[in-house]
């Protein structure tokens, strides 16, 4: 079947291919293999900078700008040209070096020491740095400026609705009043501690052979400090380096990030379904997109499918990161192959966070609120100023407060007018009394506004 969008097996390259655009540089095989590239002309260059090794003299600029050329201008045909070897190699990083090494025919300086190219290296010494190099360019590249800008987003809606207010409903009862300012302020402070905590994440890496231990380094370079050696590369990728592995890095880290993504997606899933009730409550309407349809039958419906997609797409990324936090620090003695074909769907859990993330924005960008519907819920509540009722009698002394008030209201609401004559019977002060008086439901927000503002 010839390739197209629309036979794609995974929506990622489907239907939400274009969403998905930024990370293909990145986690597709062709970003895994130049990555690959970048790593073993890397090390290639650095064996040439060390005094010790003097099989490997140090690189002219022309031979330093043509190995770095080969990383820089890594192309598909290369691309291709590897899958061509791989299919006689059957060994995806061996193919890598093989090219490399055909590629520096007629060069003389780097042919005289293409046995140099993977140098003492297992294909794991290639192939963790180059995952954490891909972690690395789509946190910092593409996931985090998609957050940043969501976090904008938060940020201004509760600043511009800091004073709107609206009746809490905690356990889906009516409850004290806040505004929506604050409530979008509490998803903004969540998000917030998560992109520290996810930017915060070491990535690591390693090169120290076989099995962890420089057996074959040591062997051919005896004088050489392998471990100051190779902190310092892979420092210089920058990265942060792991001392003690075995054949593999362990994945740790990539356990780490996999889990700080999806405390930052469940932060997002409890957003986008309260949304998703608060477009039901009528607290938000949704901008019309001329010709756009809700329904196949019902000509009515404006569904808030951008939030209901941005919670599944979430969900999905949520259950790879999971997975991937399960299974990837978990290898069988010094190694085993269950990591590679796990590590490859990476980027389709990164691939569903950013559509969600995309899909939460577009949302966002739709909704105006409804003050009308806002106040006439909060007037038909009165009972939600008990709490302020019982804790002002608390303050002067008066007996059994709650248990009055619970009287009064519990279960059957109260009336404005009900609620009015009650405080009229209360031996309070006279200034404790017309505060009483004058408070509203609208007006009973607390700090709601000045803790909006400071988001």
């Amino acid at each position: 079947m010839t390739p197209n969008p629309l036979t794609a097996l995974s929506p990622l390259d489907g239907r939400y291919a274009a969403k998905a655009d930024p990370l293909r540089p990145i986690f597709s095989e062709f970003g895994l293999m130049q990555r690959r590239v970048l790593v073993e002309v890397r090390w290639l260059l650095a064996l040439g900078e060390h005094p010790a090794i003097a099989e490997v003299p140090p690189f002219s600029a022309a031979a330093r700008q043509f190995l770095t050329s080969l990383a820089d201008g890594f192309s598909l045909h290369d691309a291709e040209r590897v899958k061509t070897i791989e299919r006689e190699t059957n060994h995806d990083v061996k193919a890598i070096e093989y090219l490399l090494k055909q590629r520096s025919a007629g060069f003389a300086e780097v042919e005289a020491v293409k046995e140099f190219i993977h140098f003492a290296c297992t294909s794991e010494d290639i192939n963790n740095l180059s995952y954490s190099l891909m972690l690395r360019d789509a946190r910092d590249q593409v996931l985090l400026p998609a957050v940043d800008k969501l976090l904008a987003t938060l940020r201004q809606m509760a600043h511009d609705l800091a004073a709107q207010p609206m009746l809490s409903r905690t356990h889906g009862q009516t409850a004290s009043p806040t505004t929506l300012g604050k409530e979008i302020a509490n998803v903004a402070a969540r998000v917030a501690r998560q992109r520290r905590q996810i930017a915060a994440v070491e990535l690591l890496g390693k090169i120290n052979g076989a099995v962890g231990n420089y057996n074959a380094h040591v062997v051919a370079y005896p004088e050489v400090d392998w471990p100051a050696f190779a902190q310092s590369f892979v420092e210089g990728l920058g990265l942060t380096f792991n001392p003690y592995t075995t054949q593999i890095e362990p994945h740790d880290c990539i356990a780490e990030i996999g889990d700080a993504l999806r405390r930052l997606n469940t932060i997002l899933i409890d957003f986008a379904r309260d949304v998703w009730g608060y477009i039901s409550l009528g607290y938000f309407r949704q901008a019309l997109k001329p010709g756009e349809v809700g329904s196949s039958t019902m000509p009515h419906k404006v569904n808030p499918i951008d939030f209901e997609n941005a919670e599944g797409n979430f969900g999905i990324a949520n259950g790879l990161f999971e997975h991937f936090s399960a299974k990837l620090p978990i290898s069988r003695w010094q190694r085993d192959l269950t990591d590679s074909t796990v590590l490859r769907a990476i980027g389709t859990a990164f691939g569903h966070s950013l559509i969600g993330l995309d899909a939460l924005a577009r949302g966002l960008g739709k909704l105006k609120p409804d003050p009308e519907r806002l106040a006439a819920d909060l007037d038909a509540n009165p009972e939600v100023l008990a709490e302020a009722v019982q804790t002002v009698m608390r303050r002067y002394g008066l007996p059994n407060p709650y248990e009055q008030l619970k009287a009064l209201t519990r279960g059957h609401g109260i009336s404005k007018t009900a609620l009015a004559e009650f405080i009229e019977t209360l031996p309070l002060p006279a200034g404790a009394k017309q505060r009483l008086r004058a408070l509203t439901p609208a007006g009973y927000v607390g700090l709601a506004e000045t803790l909006a503002r400071g988001i």
